[in-house]
């Protein structure tokens, strides 16, 4: 991974709409082990640290640290903002009867340069090697999404989509247990953060609170 990629990452979240249809409501006792709730969808607390042992391995491998990344966050807390958004965005598009085929997501991997360097590309964005293929389908979906709406290329029709999408995102309720964080739906350059609390992971880093 090039210095001058990893200088630039801000954390790019899928797409634009990222956190808009997040629903902030805490895990129920009976959901003990568990990291956040997905449209009925669970992700459990060992799949997440699962995921975050992979994407932490990754990194040491392609001798990147998280630091580097500036991400607004802890490595748990945006592992698992991606999960969980990506599952938002794809149960959102499925909905309303798009798909998404893997000939569609290899042409975007080919795009890319390859698996490898799309992968490369997906460590970027705090997503583990083995969910690079689960985020990819997301974006589409959601891009398909957006287009059914009349999103264009233009910033006016983009808008429209995105707002329409957004409807569609807040259907799919998120569900995060407050040991993970409360989620920040009002980010700016003075509160940058995903997550206003940090739980059980300690403070956020101060490279995200530099953005």
């Amino acid at each position: 991974m090039k210095g001058s990629q990893v200088k630039s990452t801000r954390l790019r979240v899928i797409l634009a709409v990222a956190a808009a249809g997040a629903a902030l409501t805490a895990c129920s006792p009976g959901q003990a082990g568990t990291a956040a709730i997905v449209g009925g969808d669970r992700i459990s607390s060992s799949e997440l640290e699962s995921s975050v042992r992979e994407y932490e391995g990754a990194l040491a491998k392609a001798n990147v640290s998280a630091s580097q990344l500036q991400f607004p966050g802890s490595v748990p807390q945006v592992v698992l903002f991606q999960l969980a958004t990506a599952k938002q965005y794809t149960q959102a598009a499925e909905r309303k009867g798009i798909t998404v085929t893997d000939g569609e997501i290899d042409q975007v991997i080919a795009a890319s340069g390859g698996e490898a360097q799309h992968e490369q590309q997906m460590l970027q964005q705090a997503v583990a090697p083995s969910h690079a293929r689960e985020f990819t389908k997301a974006g589409l979906l959601l891009t398909k999404l957006m287009a059914q709406y009349g999103g264009g290329s233009d910033e006016a029709a983009l808008q429209r989509g995105q707002a329409q999408a957004i409807k569609d995102l807040q259907a799919v309720k998120v569900t995060w247990n407050p040991r993970y964080g409360t989620l920040n739906t009002q980010r700016s350059e003075q509160a940058p953060s995903l997550f206003v609390d940090a739980g059980r992971f300690g403070a956020i880093p101060a490279a995200a609170q530099a953005q």
